[in-house]
């Protein structure tokens, strides 16, 4: 028996918490990292079936991406670097690949070359539908990684779609090998809280990771991520896309120290865009396209740009600010996306400072590539967030009204994307108006070559020459 007063005198002391431990913020931090779902054993005629419906997914969503340019159709048109650098340079030097712009792209200079060793007529199209197939395989992978995180198959088909129709993609990223790129970026950050079971699936994290490091030096700052990863999950079998993207780095380094060597380094501290142009190109170009991209000129002519800015802010904060109160599972996630998209477009443009200072025709809007990972991760949050939702209804039916409400909410999100969707599924964009219209370039090509007395011809673009070898041109 414990003596009465021994009793008392433990009672009246106020015992001290605990401090947190390396154990409990690693199972803090475990939350990012989900175990998917087992999925079950199927049938050889149902694992069959399966990979039938998802390459016809893929086939579906590259159609439509095509068919959201507008005007000449984008298989008509080469955009951009594909045309004076990247197919220009698999012609000129075949699988010698150099530094652009600072850093290495494998994945353009990859379609580029491949492109080049088919008939050059086919050149615009092999480049437009390289472009929208490598979209459509990131938003199936994405529909897979994210199982950890959304239990709902449909919402995860839904957060597939929202790569494919994202509101911002007419006006440069779809159709075309130089903005692949871009696409890779969203897939990395969800391969990164993915936990793949099998060894196909850990070798297609580890490409993941290799592909986008080595395609995007941007990748780099993910490393916070990649660090999380890697306190949490301690097995090396957790960590292929983590070996992929230091593959990727070294990828990067090696081209990086070349171009410092030769005294091509792109770092100059005075050309690091102001601060407060960066948190603006954030505003004006991330959350308030945020909304639709129709609705972010509609925001504008009706309260200006920095006023429409402050509209959507609101809207986005009271629909983040009910996930966190209501859905206490989704709230690292929540705060990690949202974090992750602002960090990396602030520091990507402060970086560089042409895509915030200069707008691009026709609608005098400033880089839009750049806000493909903010804008996507907007979306996946909202997603998992209402995922959380179904997940609460489910769990207590006996309260009908809380769950009514969930429904509710999940009902006006997907209304909401759908149209947004629809309204902004085409329209005139950079990739539209400044493409090139690529029959006469190929014509002219060929004449040049039928009639040049030493095997080369010279290809002159933004008043720079280039000669090409007709040895590697193929008619």
């Amino acid at each position: 028996m414990i003596p009465a007063s021994g009793h008392s005198q433990r009672s009246d002391r106020v015992m001290p918490r605990p401090r947190p431990t390396a154990g409990g913020l690693r199972d803090a931090l475990g939350a990012l990292f989900p175990s998917g779902p087992e999925a079950p054993a199927r049938a050889r005629g149902a694992r069959v079936l399966g990979a039938v419906v998802q390459v016809a997914a893929v086939g579906i969503a590259s159609v439509a991406m095509l068919l959201r340019v507008p005007g000449r159709p984008a298989w008509r048109t080469i955009f951009g670097d594909d045309y004076f650098e990247f197919l220009v340079g698999a012609i000129q030097h075949p699988w010698h690949w150099s530094a652009y712009g600072g850093y290495v792209q494998i994945l353009p200079r990859f379609i580029a070359q491949v492109v080049s060793y088919l008939p050059l007529t086919d050149a615009s199209l092999a480049f437009a539908l390289a472009g929208v197939i490598v979209a459509a395989c990131c938003a199936l992978f994405i529909f897979h990684a994210s199982a950890g995180h959304i239990e709902s198959v449909k919402l995860r088909a839904l957060l597939a779609v929202a790569l494919v129709l994202l509101p911002v993609a007419p006006m440069e990223l779809i159709g075309s090998g130089v903005e692949t790129a871009w696409y890779l970026l969203p897939v990395l950050f969800w391969a990164m809280l993915w936990r793949p079971r099998t060894r196909p699936a850990m070798a297609v994290a580890a490409a993941v990771g290799l592909l986008t490091m080595a395609s995007n030096i941007l990748a780099a700052l993910l490393v916070p991520l990649l660090v999380a990863r890697l306190y949490v999950l301690r097995r090396p079998r957790e960590h292929a896309v983590s070996a992929g993207w230091l593959a990727g780095c070294l990828v990067q380094a090696a081209f990086v120290i070349s171009d410092a060597l030769h005294g091509h380094s792109r770092l100059n501290l005075e050309s690091l865009t102001p601060p407060g142009q960066s948190l603006a190109f954030y505003g004006h170009v991330v959350l308030l396209p945020s909304l639709g991209w129709h609705t972010s000129w509609w925001l504008r002519s009706f309260a200006g740009a920095n006023g429409a800015t402050a509209i959507a802010a609101v809207v986005l904060a009271v629909s983040f600010g009910l996930i966190l109160v209501t859905q206490p599972g989704a709230r690292l996630f929540v705060v990690t996306a949202v974090a992750v998209g602002f960090i990396f477009t602030v520091i990507s443009v402060g970086i560089n400072r042409g895509p915030a200072l200069n707008p691009m025709l026709p609608t005098q809007v400033l880089g839009t590539r750049y806000t493909i990972m903010a804008d996507f991760l907007i979306v996946s949050a909202l997603i998992v967030g209402a995922d959380h939702a179904l997940r609460s209804r489910a769990h207590d039916r006996r309260r009908q009204g809380a769950g009514l409400k969930s429904v509710t909410a999940v009902t006006a999100l997907v209304v909401f994307l759908a149209a947004t969707w629809a309204v902004d599924f085409r329209y005139t964009g950079l990739r539209t108006t400044t493409a090139w219209s690529w029959a006469p370039i190929a014509a002219k090509w060929e004449r040049d070559c039928a009639h040049s007395r030493t095997g080369e011809i010279t290809e002159t673009v933004y008043k720079r020459p280039w000669t090409l070898p007709c040895r590697n041109i193929t008619p």
